[in-house]
């Protein structure tokens, strides 16, 4: 049994010892509100997004994401705000989290009931900057700047 649990372990921080890939989007709608969701698991405003699946590409994910999380269909992507991977960005797992701009439309309504308590549209000065989960601060921020950040 313990050797099984080595080999377990082993194979485990073969799959897991990679940074897992995922999005953030920057929805922002026909009259310039930016879109939140507040997470479930920390009760915190945060950009919607999460993990590519296997198979799909970013476009896909952007779409996918933003659907299930906000309830809102992607109109188009402006453009790519930066890709972030420092290892500490999410406190649950090293993550590289590719971040795009892109206008929105339809109905704001949760979807994914079980990682989304909310969903809100935020004029730019509204935004609770300084209270935003991960690392969406900095998202923010570059959007704003205009900057395409590796980071």
């Amino acid at each position: 049994m313990r050797r099984l649990w080595q080999i377990g372990q082993t194979v485990l921080g073969l799959i897991f010892r990679h940074p897992i890939t995922g999005t953030a989007v920057i929805p922002v709608l026909p009259d310039g509100r930016i879109v939140l969701i507040r997470r479930r698991d920390n009760g915190r405003w945060a950009l919607p997004g999460g993990m590519v699946d296997w198979g799909e590409d970013i476009p896909t994910t952007v779409r996918r994401e933003l659907a299930e999380e906000t309830g809102l269909d992607l109109v188009k992507i402006r453009r790519l705000v930066g890709v972030y991977s420092a290892a500490d960005r999410d406190p649950r797992l090293h993550s590289i989290c590719i971040v795009v701009a892109a206008e929105v439309e339809g109905k704001m309504q949760v979807q994914d009931t079980l990682e989304v308590s909310e969903v809100e549209a935020f004029l730019p000065a509204s935004l609770p900057e300084g209270e935003l989960s991960h690392d969406n601060d900095q998202h923010l921020q570059d959007y704003f700047q205009g900057l395409t950040t590796l980071a």
